[in-house]
């Protein structure tokens, strides 16, 4: 089944055409809950349940779990990409995402992840590219 939705993604995301001009969003996430920065799967559920608000198409995830602690989770959109850094240690997450056209919005993704990793502060920059 997931491989017939990547299928069904990638022809999606085929079939449109994206401008060379979008948004970029840097979102820095200060005092988190240390024990979900560590859990691999639930962040890349959660890079991905953040992509989809946007409006983006993820083609595919990738995560890798760093020793002691952290997590970097990756999602390839049609749109472009989104990323997600963690540092338990501080509770300190790192999160961009950048989308080309005019379709998706990132600034969408801010809401779902502040829900899920419930930080004590956020520091956010938009950049509009091209």
């Amino acid at each position: 089944m997931a491989v017939e939705n990547n299928v069904i993604a990638q022809n999606v995301a085929a079939s449109v055409v994206h401008e060379a001009r979008g948004t970029h969003l840097l979102l820095t996430l200060f005092n988190c809950a240390p024990d979900l920065l560590n859990d691999e799967e639930q962040l890349r559920k959660l890079i991905n349940k953040a992509a989809v608000a946007s409006g983006a198409t993820v083609l595919k995830l990738d995560s890798h779990k760093f020793e002691p602690q952290g997590v970097t989770a990756f999602a390839v959109l049609a749109e472009s990409h989104a990323s997600l850094h963690t540092y338990p240690e501080s509770g300190t997450v790192f999160f961009d995402c950048f989308t080309c056209g005019t379709i998706c919005d990132p600034t969408q993704c801010v809401p779902v992840l502040v829900d899920a990793l419930k930080p004590q502060a956020t520091q956010h920059r938009y950049i509009e590219r091209g």
